[in-house]
C-alpha cells in the first residue's frame, strides 16, 4: 500500500494526560473549551474569522469560483463538521464491504495525519486489517492520491474526512454527527456553537445542504430528548437529505496475538484502558456498557505515536489493561508485561440503512469499468 508523508494534525492534549477523569492529569483541549474561563474567550476573536473563512471558500465552491476536479471514478466522501471522532473509521469499513459486495474495487484515501514516511497511519493500518481487499493511498493532495488509486485499478474511492477538502468532486457526501457531541463541545445547539479554535466546528451547520446523506452516529449513547432535538436540527439545515442512525456494535475482545476471550469476561471487572481517539469518552462508555469498572483512564492525542512510558502504571495490581484497535496497531511492542486486550467494534446501522444503500446502488460506474463493459460487450455482441 502507498503511503505519503502528511503533517499531523495538531495536537489535541497534553501527550503524557493521564489519570482518572478529573483527577491528576492535564485536560483534553475539550474539557479545557468546556469549561470556559478568560483565557478561552479570547479565543472568540479568531474563531469569528476561522468561521468568516470558511463560509467565504465554501461561497467560492459554491459559485465555481473555486474548481473541483473530477476524476475517473465515482468518490464517496466521508466526513463531519467538527474536529474529533464522529466514527470515520468505522464507516468507511462498513462503505468498503458495501461497495465490494456490489462487485466494486474500493480504493480507500486519507490525508494520513501522523504518518511516519512511507507508512501509513493508525487509521490506514487498521484499515487495512480490516478491510484487506482494498486500495489505500495516503497523500494530502486527495487529488493526486485518487489519481494513483485509479491507475492502481480503484473502481471506487472513499475518501476519509472529506468533507471540508472539496478540491476533489464527490459523488456522494456522507456527513457523520456523534450523537453524544453533534456541534464539538458538549451542550451546545446548533445555534450557538463555535468554530475552532473556540470551539471545535470547522464548518457551520448551514454546510449540511450539500449532504447526500447525514449518519447519526453513537445514537445509543445520547439521550432520548437530546437525539429529538439533534433530529430537528438536523432536519432543518439538511432538509432534503437522508437520516441514518448507527452503533458502535461492540464485537470481540482479544489479545495482540489474536487470543479471543469472551466479551462476558469484562462483566464486573475492574480494567485500566489507554486510547489516543478523538473521542476517548466514546470508548469509555462503550467498555461501561459492557459492565467493565474503569480504574485509570489514560487518553493521549489522537493519532498519537505511543512510546513505553505512555503505559508506565497500567495494570496495576494484574489489572487488564483495553485498548482501541486504531490504537492497537501502535503498541504491539510495547505492551510487554501488560494484560493487554483490544475491544473490536464495527458500526451498525439502526435506521435508515435502506436510503444509503440505494445510493450506493446509484453510483456511476467508472471509466475502466465502462471501458470493459463496451469490450465485452463488442466480444459477445
Amino acid at each position: 500500500m502507498a503511503a505519503h508523508v502528511s503533517d499531523p494534525r495538531p495536537v489535541l492534549a497534553d501527550s503524557r494526560s493521564r489519570g482518572n477523569a478529573g483527577a491528576g492529569r492535564a485536560p483534553r483541549i475539550e474539557e479545557r473549551l468546556e469549561r470556559g474561563g478568560w483565557a478561552v474567550e479570547l479565543l472568540r476573536a479568531p474563531a469569528w474569522l476561522f468561521g468568516c473563512a470558511a463560509a467565504l471558500r465554501g461561497a467560492l465552491y459554491d459559485r465555481g469560483l473555486l474548481s473541483a476536479a473530477r476524476v475517473a471514478a465515482p468518490v464517496v466522501s466521508i466526513g463531519n463538521l467538527t474536529a474529533g471522532g464522529s466514527g470515520k473509521t468505522p464507516m468507511a469499513v462498513w462503505l468498503a464491504r458495501q461497495l465490494e459486495a456490489r462487485g466494486r474495487r474500493v480504493g480507500l484515501l486519507s490525508r494520513g495525519y501522523g504518518a511516519a514516511p512511507g507508512e501509513l497511519n493508525d487509521e490506514g493500518r487498521l484499515l487495512a486489517e480490516l478491510a484487506p481487499q482494498a486500495l489505500a493511498v495516503q497523500d494530502r493532495d486527495r487529488v493526486r492520491g485518487a489519481l494513483a488509486l485509479i491507475a492502481r485499478g480503484a473502481d471506487v474511492i472513499v475518501l476519509d474526512d472529506g468533507f471540508q477538502h472539496r478540491r476533489l468532486a464527490r459523488d456522494l457526501d456522507l456527513v457523520l454527527v456523534d450523537a453524544t457531541r453533534p456541534w464539538g463541545l458538549a451542550g451546545r445547539r446548533a445555534h450557538d456553537a463555535p468554530f475552532l479554535p473556540r470551539g471545535l466546528l470547522r464548518e457551520g451547520p448551514d454546510a449540511l445542504r450539500r449532504a447526500s446523506a447525514v449518519v447519526i452516529t453513537r445514537v445509543d449513547q445520547a439521550a432520548s430528548a437530546a437525539l429529538v432535538e439533534l433530529r430537528a436540527e438536523l432536519e432543518r439545515y439538511a432538509p432534503h437529505a437522508p437520516l441514518a442512525c448507527a452503533v458502535h456494535r461492540p464485537t470481540r475482545l482479544r489479545t495482540l496475538a489474536g487470543e479471543l476471550r469472551d466479551l462476558a469476561t469484562l462483566r464486573g471487572a475492574l480494567v485500566d484502558c489507554v486510547s489516543a481517539l478523538g473521542s476517548p469518552q466514546a470508548f469509555e462508555r462503550t467498555l461501561e456498557s459492557l459492565g467493565a469498572r474503569l480504574g485509570e483512564r489514560r487518553r493521549l492525542p489522537d493519532h498519537h505515536r505511543y512510546v513505553a512510558a505512555d503505559l508506565a502504571g497500567l495494570g496495576a495490581a494484574g489489572r487488564t489493561v483495553v485498548t482501541s484497535a486504531k490504537d492497537a496497531t501502535k503498541l504491539r511492542e510495547l505492551a510487554l508485561g501488560l494484560d493487554l486486550v483490544v475491544l473490536d467494534v464495527e458500526l451498525e446501522l439502526v435506521e435508515g440503512a435502506a436510503p444509503l444503500e440505494a445510493l450506493l446502488d446509484a453510483l456511476p460506474a467508472s471509466q475502466a469499468e465502462r471501458e470493459r463493459a463496451a469490450l465485452h460487450e463488442g466480444l459477445h455482441g
